[in-house]
Order: structure tokens, then sequence, then C-alpha cells
């Protein structure tokens, strides 16, 4: 298939270009600069330069392709307007035909919750509280849509996981966990998560939401102590959490969540990286 791809050099975006290379398909892989260019070209994809808040402009190439994978984010204050204005695009190119889009959501759409499958009703923090509504343009139209929503995101010594290692020690050089320590966080591995898009685009039809999580979901003390190797660990406290890190940030990271991905599994995922444990305490969050 000839997929259309935002955020190929992003985080999550270039892992699932690479998977999708790998899988046999041609990707078009919206870019910014030179440099974000020559990197989707060298994994493989054609890269295309263009303005992803023109939406005119985003329908018309979005039309070309036979399936569309939004997972770029500014991850700043105008994520929602970005959002809204590609799915705008995604409905005017393809409403009415059977061509995929994939979106991309995230876990803490469903708050504190202890088992959180697709059915789970949505409580987002504010950090993410406009999610929902964006994402109902997209359930509530004539799309083949599937939205998928990745747990904390980890591997190759990257994304939020990092904060824990990095944290500023104490005076007597204890590592501060996050909050209380006590909120479970659910967790899947960047390479497995690059997958997860590929197994849900090529199953041929809209699949809804799906998780994207491992079977893990490990208190925030246990990944703090993994990555603290050998050293104290303290809880931080809600206030210190949130006067570091800032408070929207923080409350999002103090979440208590627990998630199973029962309809990845039943579309044929599965999970084969690291534990987020195992990569914080001996893998690629490590450094000499």
């Amino acid at each position: 298939m000839n997929i259309f791809l935002t955020g190929g050099t992003g985080y999550i975006g270039s892992s699932v270009l690479d998977h999708l290379v790998r899988g046999g398909h041609h990707v078009t892989a919206l870019v910014r600069s030179e440099e974000s260019a020559a990197k989707v070209s060298a994994a493989g994809a054609t890269a295309l330069h263009g303005d992803i808040t023109d939406i005119t402009w985003l329908t018309g190439e979005i039309a070309k392709s036979d399936g569309a994978i939004h997972t770029a984010s500014p991850g700043d204050a105008t994520s929602e307007a970005v959002d809204r204005g590609v799915v705008q695009a995604a409905v005017q190119a393809f409403g009415s035909t059977t061509k995929p889009f994939l979106y991309t959501s995230g876990i803490w759409i469903y708050g504190n919750a202890s088992t959180i499958t697709e059915h789970t009703p949505v409580a987002p923090p504010a950090l993410t509280a406009w999610r929902p509504s964006v994402e109902a343009l997209i359930s509530g139209s004539d799309l083949t849509w599937s939205i998928i929503v990745p747990a904390v995101v980890y591997g190759h010594g990257k994304g939020i996981p990092a904060l824990l290692p990095a944290a500023p020690r104490t005076e007597s050089g204890a590592l501060p966990a996050i909050g209380d320590g006590h909120q479970h966080w659910t967790a899947v591995h960047v390479d497995d998560l690059g997958s997860l898009y590929v197994t849900v685009l090529d199953q041929g039809f809209g699949s809804g939401y799906v998780i994207g999580a491992g079977p893990e979901n490990p208190t925030v003390l246990e990944l703090t102590t993994a990555a603290a190797h050998g050293a104290e660990v303290v809880p931080e406290g809600a206030d210190a959490s949130r006067e570091r890190l800032g408070a929207y940030f923080a409350d999002a990271l103090m979440l208590d969540q627990q998630a199973v991905a029962t309809k990845a599994h039943s579309l044929g995922w599965r999970p084969k990286g690291p534990s987020l444990l195992e990569d914080l305490a001996t893998g690629s969050y490590t450094h000499d």
C-alpha cells in the first residue's frame, strides 16, 4: 500500500516508518526540513516537504494515498489545532471510502483506572483534556478508522521513562520517585508499538480503539528503583513533582493506570521487546 505518514522522524513515527517499510509498504513521509527529509529517505521512504497546517494542501496529498497514519505531535499548545486539522483533511480525503486512517491517541485519556480496556470511560487529565472531542470527530465520521492508544512509550533510552534516572538527586544521593511512587504505569516498547500500527493497518478494516500496552504494569517506585542501580529511592511527593515538572505534566505522570491489550492480541500483535523494568535496570537507559 502507498501510505501517507506524519511524524516520520519522531519517536513513535520513526518506528512506524521502519515497520511499514519492512512490511513492504511504500511510505510518503511529511517533513519540514532537509534534515528530516534525509532521515526518512535513509529509512526507505519518500520525503514530502509541506505544511501540516495547510488543510487544503494536506487533503490533496492524503487523497493520493491508499491509507494514512498520523503520529506527529507538536507537544505544545498547538497540538489540538494540528490534530483537528489532520482529522479534517483525512475526513475530506477518505470519507466514504475503505482507505484506512490511523490516528495516535494516548493512554492518559482514560485517567485513573486499574484495568484499562478500549471500553473504559475516558477521564483525561488537564494536559490531554482536548483529546476526546478531537477523537469524536473521527469516531463520528464515515472514515475507515483506527485510533491507536499507546501506553507510556519507552525504548532506546528515550521517552518519558528517561525522566526517572535523570531526576535530580537529593542531598543524600537518593533518587526521587515522581509523586508518592505508588502509581502504576502501563508501558509499551517503541519497537513493539511500531509493529502494532502495521498489524492494525494490514487488517484492511477499521479497528476502532486499539490499546498498545505491554503485559507489565509496574509502580513508579519499582521503576525508579530499577533506574537507581542500588541507590536509595524516596517518594518525591505530589507538590514537589508539580513544582519540578509542571502541574499538568506531573498530574498526568501521577495517574495510576494498568491496561490490557486484548484487542491488539486478537489482531495478532505480540510484544517482543524487553520490559521497562529490564530496560531501566540493564538496557538502553543505563549509562557508564
